[in-house]
């Protein structure tokens, strides 16, 4: 090896070394597993967008949006993924959360069962049983879906379904209902057909934010600057995929094993159904409305017990938002 070769690499090391020193480990933790509307996230870290930012992100696969707040609100994940109505929740009960960005403007809740079973409205649920994950944020809001439909909320019982069991519980009649996500009614049209039915919580007037990527508060308050990089570039990179999704599929896809490419790609139609409101195609792409958070937290102090109180804007901001970037109309 020549003497010029070695100094060459000293000096890049050199060059290079306060670059790496300076990169911060961040994790991420994931309402549930990776999935389209998570394709964003996968696209950014691809195009090193995040390690241009000083950020080394790692992105866990979650277990619901319970655990996703208890594991950003313990620390032990830096940011995370969760239903909105979730985090307020668990914030009256003191959770160490605060949301930086909404993914989802309008609530993707909405409960399936088969016409064939004898349900016809959500009004028919008592007696029923209800299968999804016990960390599932339609178990945790369940008391408030049962009061809307004029139903009594202990009247059903919740059997303890993985997401991945979801469909073939419903069709082998070991659940009578299940929760799911809109992302993915696509899927279950095409598995049931005109036996297929579905109430969305957001049709019945109960639509509070969903999905939202939430930080810890004593994090975001030690490192503000890496906070406001991280939301800078994942809304960049939500506004790339609402414009091109190809190239996030090919990201998600290349990342995570088991999906299927059509069907992400279906997810991703109704996930920008969801994205849309008022707020993001007028403030921002992901900025929440004062006015709506307002009512979120009335919802939740109205229909649940509130441990302790608090200032609804203590729990979110848009302060790291981009108002260049907007949703788009269609």
């Amino acid at each position: 090896m020549s003497r010029n070769y070695l100094v060459l690499s000293t000096a890049l090391s050199a060059l290079l070394s306060p670059l790496a020193a300076q990169a911060e480990d961040i994790s991420m933790v994931l309402n549930w597993v990776p999935t389209a509307d998570h394709a964003p996230y996968f696209y950014a870290k691809q195009q090193g967008w995040y390690e241009a930012e000083g950020i080394d992100l790692e992105i866990e696969a979650g277990r619901g949006s319970g655990a996703a707040v208890q594991r950003v609100a313990a620390g032990i994940a830096e940011i995370g993924v969760a239903d909105l109505a979730t985090v307020l929740l668990a914030r009256g009960e003191g959770a160490n959360a605060t949301a930086v960005m909404t993914v989802y403007a309008n609530t993707p809740q909405g409960f399936y069962w088969l016409k064939s079973s004898g349900i016809e409205t959500p009004k028919d649920f008592s007696g029923r049983s209800i299968g999804n994950p016990p960390a599932d944020a339609s178990r945790i809001m369940w008391p408030l879906f049962a009061k809307t439909v004029g139903i009594e909320p202990d009247s059903v019982k919740f059997v303890n379904v993985s997401p991945q069991a979801k469909l073939a519980s419903l069709k082998s009649g070991a659940i009578d209902v299940t929760s799911d996500f809109y992302n993915e009614h696509d899927l279950k049209v095409r598995e049931f057909g005109d036996d297929l039915g579905f109430v969305a919580w957001r049709d019945i007037g109960v639509n509070p934010y969903g999905n939202s990527i939430i930080v810890n508060e004593t994090f975001l308050a030690e490192h503000r600057d890496t906070v406001g990089k991280f939301a800078a570039v994942s809304q960049k990179a939500f506004a790339a995929c609402v414009a091109d999704f190809q190239p996030c599929l090919d990201a998600l896809m290349s990342d995570v094993s088991g999906l299927d490419a059509e069907n992400q790609k279906n997810q991703w139609s109704r996930i920008k159904e969801l994205m849309r409101d008022e707020t993001t195609q007028t403030v921002a792409l992901g900025a929440f409305s004062p006015e709506r958070m307002a009512a979120d937290y009335s919802m939740v102090e109205t229909y649940f017990d509130l441990k302790e109180p608090f200032d609804i804007e203590t729990v979110y901001t848009n302060d790291f938002l981009d108002e260049t970037i907007k949703m788009t109309a269609e």
